[in-house]
């Protein structure tokens, strides 16, 4: 879903569990994360971004929704680069989100494994990540810009960060 904001002609989508969205300036959108990764992929030059909500490491093989899983969010968002006409070299990352929502240990921590999951496909694919806010056990909420490919994160009682 995308929405104009009041008063400027900024438009902005929400992306939800296992969505990814595309768009160019001025777009922005937006995701609220806790153990999910927020991935933003951007080409400066043409103002191009691809945001996803990535939930679980590895598909495993199971069907569903590309942006649910790290290793099929990857090469799907670089399938919408070059749909869109987009190239695929020069893409800066940024990632939000990787909480550990259920305490600080134990084999309920989703959030590392998303985190080191989405780092190994961006390497596989040969993007570097630009920045990064991850780990901790707080929920993030982001918001990415196409124009410039800004991160910002919130998170309740922390500093607002732009990535």
């Amino acid at each position: 879903m995308i929405t104009a904001t009041t008063g400027t002609t900024t438009q902005e989508a929400l992306v939800g569990m296992g969505q990814i969205v595309a768009g160019k300036a001025p777009q922005q959108m937006r995701a609220i994360v806790g153990s999910c990764i927020a991935l933003g992929l951007h080409h400066p030059r043409l103002k191009f971004g691809v945001l996803a909500h990535i939930v679980l490491p590895d598909s495993a093989g199971r069907g569903g929704s590309p942006g649910k899983f790290a290793d099929t969010a990857v090469p799907q968002m670089l399938e919408i680069f070059k749909q869109s006409g987009v190239p695929t070299e020069n893409l800066t990352a940024k990632l939000a989100g990787g909480a550990n929502m259920f305490g600080s240990s134990g084999p309920m921590q989703i959030g590392d494994q998303n985190v080191e999951a989405v780092a190994l496909a961006l390497r596989r694919a040969g993007i570097r990540i630009a920045a990064q806010d991850v780990g901790g056990n707080h929920g993030r909420r982001i918001s990415f810009s196409c124009e410039d490919g800004t991160m910002i994160v919130e998170s309740a009682g922390q500093p607002t960060r732009t990535l």
